[in-house]
């Protein structure tokens, strides 16, 4: 059995709010600000969250389609997060993954469970919230849409 794999980031923050996380060779403002009236613009700890949730799912895709020999064009993936205050935890990943391809419903049925089923940041979150979520296939003439 082989080790479990391991992640590193670094992560900086200044009073008054102002964060970065650098992943990779990649870094990444974050709103730490806390009480603020308007939202900072960058990501905060919750949509970096779901970030990563959508991350998982494009990453995942792509390797099911190298297994499975599917083929698509492109996908873009809407992630809806939820959280409740008392105690503070997400109750709820919703998701909706638009898939352009010619591929068959049986065959795109079949990516989706490899999507849930082999999925860390998925599992992860299953593990702990109601996770669920639907793929609209778009016939692969309709894409891109008309400005």
């Amino acid at each position: 059995m082989r080790p479990p794999t391991s992640y590193r980031v670094h992560a900086e923050v200044w009073a008054g709010g102002e964060s970065t996380v650098t992943a990779g060779n990649q870094t990444i403002p974050v709103d730490s600000t806390w009480a603020a009236d308007e939202p900072a613009g960058t990501p905060g700890p919750a949509e970096l969250l779901a970030a990563a949730f959508a991350a998982c799912l494009m990453k995942n895709l792509e390797r099911s389609s190298a297994l499975l020999s599917f083929r698509y064009e492109h996908a873009d993936i809407d992630v809806r997060a939820r959280r409740q205050d008392i105690p503070p935890r997400f109750v709820e990943i919703e998701y909706e993954l638009h898939l352009v391809t010619d591929e068959d419903e049986r065959r795109v049925d079949l990516v989706h469970r490899n999507l849930r089923q082999f999925g860390t940041v998925y599992n992860t979150l299953a593990a702990v919230c109601d996770v669920h979520g639907s793929v609209v296939i778009v016939p692969t003439p309709a894409y891109p849409p008309a400005p």
